[in-house]
């Protein structure tokens, strides 16, 4: 039987439920026997939430723009709703009986639950109740413990398959572990989190393939942990190959939640530096892995995924394969001029040099291979993905392209990099 913390928060009758529970709540806020509260109050306060949430919209898409994109419009109906329950149980708190202002704040609080519910579900973010609660107990081992020196490597014959050689040894953990770790270097970055498979635990230890694996704007690296149920799935993948599972370090390009410096060494930093050079060299010198650029992967959803395009493209000695889940046709602060403008002071040879469109436009790439993910209901980025992928084809990449039910969210991004574990395996050499 399935359990209550594993039923869906994204779809089906809990999304719903919170839906009509909120609507209810917020009408039966609007309901009094009183002419002056029908004429005056309820009318002020919408006119009044209504002009708040037009305005915040405008200066967060138009004035302040942390990230490219429009603030959905479903979320400024919600936050509209919210505060009109929020102002209505404020109002009703100056008159009626104890009991009436009680059930007022209890109304608000069902709204701003339903609101935040149905964000969610818009998002995808948390798919379950036991997601949310693995927020507060997700378990990190310190990475001194949990990547111990080894003096035993396993070796793969040249052209051979990691899974030919392995054998699962007798007491190898089934779960993998997760830590947290500074990667120094010339970018001010947040810590990256680590997933180690369970066959980094075994002796010999198997010389492992690497993902570097990149949140979205405005994200962090524990976003794949939480939202992305990276350690769930890795481990799932790895019971299924006797604990072999690719070594996954999402690391931080942003260095700040809202922070956008593009993956770029530009005037906002040198985020590329920090992920073409200083994180890989960390990762080699700090854990067994295997070292063949065929085995490196650089991947990420939204502006996440430019960056992977990005660094496929522009150090390919590294990354021999990218997964771009939904990501933009080109690094972007809104229009090319602002972009433009923030980065190289209004450099347009310095931004064409470094883009990665313009890059596949005149250089080819044979070895490189990928998976580009588009979303059918992402009417933002959607025709980017399908231009980023006839670009990589015709630069001789190894592409293949997989268009997704959903929107630019986590119901696409999660199977949009866990369905590409199989191919990822495949050309990385860790199975057959």
């Amino acid at each position: 039987m399935l359990s209550p913390l594993d039923l869906s928060l994204t779809s089906g009758p809990i999304p719903t439920a919170a839906t009509v529970a909120g609507a209810i709540a917020l009408i039966s806020l609007t309901i009094r026997k009183n002419r002056t509260w029908w004429t005056r109050v309820v009318p002020v306060v919408v006119l009044a939430c209504a002009a708040v949430i037009a305005g915040l919209v405008f200066v967060v898409d138009h004035v302040w723009k942390p990230w490219p994109e429009p603030l959905p419009p479903i979320l400024a109906v919600w936050a509209g709703a919210v505060l009109v329950a929020l102002s209505l149980a404020v109002a009703r708190l100056r008159a009626g009986r104890w009991y009436w202002r009680t059930l007022s704040v209890v109304l608000a609080l069902v709204v701003t639950a339903s609101a935040v519910t149905a964000a969610n579900a818009f998002f995808g973010f948390y798919p379950t109740s036991r997601a949310v609660l693995e927020v507060f107990t997700n378990s990190r081992v310190d990475l001194d413990e949990a990547a111990k020196p080894t003096t035993s490597v396993l070796d793969v014959p040249p052209g051979g398959k990691l899974a030919d050689v392995w054998r699962k040894p007798t007491g190898l953990p089934e779960n993998g572990t997760v830590s947290e770790a500074d990667v120094p270097g010339v970018f001010k970055a947040r810590k990256a989190w680590i997933y180690l498979p369970p066959a980094y635990a075994a002796t010999p230890r198997p010389r492992l393939p690497v993902v570097v694996l990149l949140p979205g704007q405005p994200g962090a690296p524990r976003d794949w942990f939480d939202a992305g149920r990276i350690t769930e799935r890795l481990d799932a993948f790895a019971r299924e190959h006797d604990g072999l599972a690719p070594i996954v370090v999402v690391a931080d390009q942003l260095g700040s939640r809202a922070a956008n410096p593009l993956c770029l060494d530009s005037k906002l930093g040198r985020s590329e530096t920090y992920l073409a050079r200083e994180v890989p060299a960390w990762i080699k010198q700090r854990l067994t892995v295997d070292e063949r650029r065929e085995a490196w992967t650089i991947a990420g959803f939204s502006q996440g995924g430019t960056c992977a395009l990005q660094l496929a493209v522009r150090a390919p000695d590294v990354y021999g394969n990218f997964i771009d889940l939904t990501g933009q046709r080109e690094p972007t602060l809104g229009t090319r001029a602002e972009t433009v403008k923030a980065a190289f002071g209004g450099d347009e040879a310095a931004f064409t040099r470094v883009n990665p469109m313009d890059a596949l436009a005149r250089e080819r790439f044979p070895q490189t291979a990928g998976v580009i993910v588009t979303a059918q209901n992402d009417a933002l980025y959607r025709q980017a993905g399908v231009d980023v992928f006839e670009a990589c084809r015709k630069a001789g990449m190894d592409v293949q392209w997989k268009d997704l039910p959903g929107a630019h969210d986590w119901n696409v991004w999660r199977p949009g990099l866990y369905d590409s574990l199989p191919w990822l395996a495949t050309r990385t050499g860790l199975t057959n």
